[in-house]
């Protein structure tokens, strides 16, 4: 049995059938506890406010409110709120809104348990989570775009040229195992290039740091995986 404390849960969808199940698989597991549902983004933002949970299992299509503004909310009021988003191949549209509003991750309906379970410790851990087909979705999304976002190269100019390197890796989806492999450096010094990346740039997770990468041009798709 572990002893550590449960991580704390509020399901936020509006189908009852799918909160069920939700439910059902998370109370299965004894380092999570279910401490509430809400059947819309609205009531997702005042239970996450009365309840404090750890992780919020936010869906992205709901009546009243939408996932996207209840984690916009969310976020404003609890900045270190951890929100997790269920999602269906159709919604991808509102993936990188809904990044941009602060949700630490998505993971598809059809996840397997377990992998839904490590997913909910990953982002209260202060990681972030895409499933691989969205991070494709994202990096496309980013790509089409004209011209590279000024504001975020403005912000990236902060970093130092190592900075950047790390940053490149972690864009291109290395592990700190593997960017450390490829610097020729201890993995420790890997984690504290990413601690000093992150909050130069202010940014949540691993997740915004790979979205910022691509927003300003720093990676492309199709660029080796290899530091400058």
């Amino acid at each position: 049995m572990t002893t550590e404390r449960p991580l704390r849960v509020l399901i936020a969808d509006d189908d009852d059938l799918m909160r069920a199940g939700l439910r059902a698989v998370l109370s299965s597991d004894e380092t999570i506890a279910v401490v509430g549902e809400a059947a819309d983004g609205a009531q997702a933002v005042e239970r996450t406010a009365t309840l404090a949970p750890d992780v919020v299992l936010m869906d992205v299509r709901m009546p009243v409110l939408d996932g996207i503004e209840a984690t916009r909310r969310i976020v404003a009021a609890t900045p270190g709120a951890r929100i997790l988003i269920l999602t269906t191949f159709e919604d991808d549209d509102y993936v990188l809104n809904a990044l941009r509003a602060g949700a630490a991750g998505f993971v598809l309906k059809r996840i397997q348990p377990e992998h839904l379970i490590a997913g909910i410790h990953t982002v209260a851990g202060g990681d972030g989570l895409l499933a691989p087909r969205i991070t494709h979705t994202v990096i496309e999304q980013i790509a089409g775009r004209p011209a590279p976002d000024t504001s975020a190269l403005r912000r990236l100019q902060q970093l130092t040229p190592r900075e950047r390197d790390v940053l490149t890796l972690v864009a291109h989806g290395l592990s700190n195992s593997e960017i450390a492999a490829s610097l020729v450096v201890e993995e420790s010094t890997v984690k504290t290039h990413i601690k000093r990346i992150l909050a130069k740039l202010h940014l949540r997770d691993r997740v915004h740091a790979v979205i910022l990468a691509y927003e300003t041009g720093l990676v492309r798709p199709g660029d080796p995986a290899a530091a400058r």
